[in-house]
């Protein structure tokens, strides 16, 4: 088994280029989470995008922004370290490979600014969560917002109970770090350090942003009685959380 390292202390980007592909081959599926549940309610309350600029950081393949083009973003762009994107880009998107924890420092978005950013399941990937976030603030235009979700931290805390033999409590509010073998390439384990709600806050805060919506999705009736095991993993282990955070007004950097 191949060990890469995903810690908010280390290099946190070096296992997406091996998972990748393995991503959106798991995205592709039927019963998908990403399809049934995350994107749906991500896309819901981008609402309209007519017009608007948007920066997908951590953006896979660009798949989900080549999406928001066609529904009327313009001038979009998506980064992503592994450098996999789509071969024909709609008019109007453009991908660039870098770093998500150097969005400070890409030459290709100095003095830009976007209408919305998006951190779709990426931001764990961050070096150092509150600079990449701080990063983000200052390439937002005014009225702007950033879509940024992330995995329950309460499914973390669940498998490492069961692993074990100890109490949800104890994970939860471990300090510990913890490593497991990756849903979509057995081959790869991860290193990961926990995280609560509150160390999630926190960061917010501390980039200067404030949450104005918070959502839990969940799937749909039609879709729990279609894939009753997606259910029964949503019912153990929570799912996602998505913030809608924008900029506290009068705080500068």
């Amino acid at each position: 088994m191949v060990c890469i390292v995903a810690t908010s202390d280390g290099d946190a980007s070096r296992p997406w280029p091996e998972l990748a592909q393995d991503y959106e081959r798991a995205r592709s599926r039927e019963d998908s989470l990403d399809r049934l549940v995350e994107w749906p309610a991500q896309r819901e309350l981008l609402g309209d995008v007519t017009g608007l600029s948007v920066l997908d950081v951590g953006c896979g393949n660009g798949g989900k922004l080549a999406e928001l083009v066609g529904d009327g973003a313009a001038a979009s762009v998506g980064i992503d370290v592994s450098g996999n994107f789509l071969s024909a880009p709609p008019p109007g998107l453009e991908f660039i490979q870098g770093d998500l924890s150097e969005l400070d420092s890409l030459p290709s978005l100095a003095g830009r600014k976007f209408d919305r950013i998006l951190f779709l399941q990426s931001f764990g990937y961050a070096k150092d969560p509150v600079r990449t976030l701080r990063a983000a603030r200052t390439m937002l235009t005014d009225g702007g917002f950033i879509l940024l979700t992330r995995t329950h931290p309460i499914r973390y805390a669940v498998e490492r109970s069961e692993r074990n033999g100890t109490s949800l409590g104890e994970e939860y509010f471990s300090t510990d770090r913890f490593s497991y073998a990756h849903s979509w390439n057995d081959q790869i384990s991860l290193t990961k350090r926990p995280y609560t709600i509150s160390d999630l806050l926190n960061v917010f805060s501390a980039a200067g942003l404030w949450i104005e919506t918070t959502h839990e999705p969940q799937l749909s009736e039609a879709a729990q009685r279609r894939y009753p095991h997606k259910q029964e993993w949503l019912n153990k282990h929570l799912g996602i959380l998505i913030f809608k955070l924008r900029p506290i007004p009068g705080m500068h950097y």
